[in-house]
């Protein structure tokens, strides 16, 4: 799992995962659960794959601070990206779905593999 926050946009980090495969989308659903749009499985956010999460930086604006995580569906295998809103302006959905992707890859033994 990688991280990454620079300066880059929000549409510069999407272009650059679907670049790399991740061409799907995901949302998010109360109680800290994600659904995959392309299969319409739903489940709690750690039983998606996290294999990356990019920031944007949100030091102008609030409403700029956004995650997009990059993940794998565990039913149907398609890869794609979900965008979360972060910090002062973000929901109760977004904050619950990026804590725990966050926590689930901290409890691995090898995150960077």
């Amino acid at each position: 799992m990688t991280y990454a926050s620079d300066a880059r946009s929000l549409s510069e980090i999407l272009a650059m995962y679907e670049a790399d495969g991740f061409t799907s989308q995901f949302g998010t659903r109360p109680d800290g659960r994600i659904v995959c749009f392309s299969c319409h499985f739903e489940a709690p956010a750690e039983e998606f794959e996290l294999v990356s999460l990019s920031r944007t930086e949100g030091a102008s604006d609030p409403d700029d601070m956004l995650a997009v995580a990059a993940l794998k569906c565990r039913n149907c295998d398609c890869q794609g990206t979900l965008v979360l809103n972060y910090g002062p302006e973000a929901g109760e959905d977004d904050v619950l779905v990026l804590q725990r992707l966050e926590s689930v890859d901290k409890t691995r033994e090898n995150p960077t593999t």
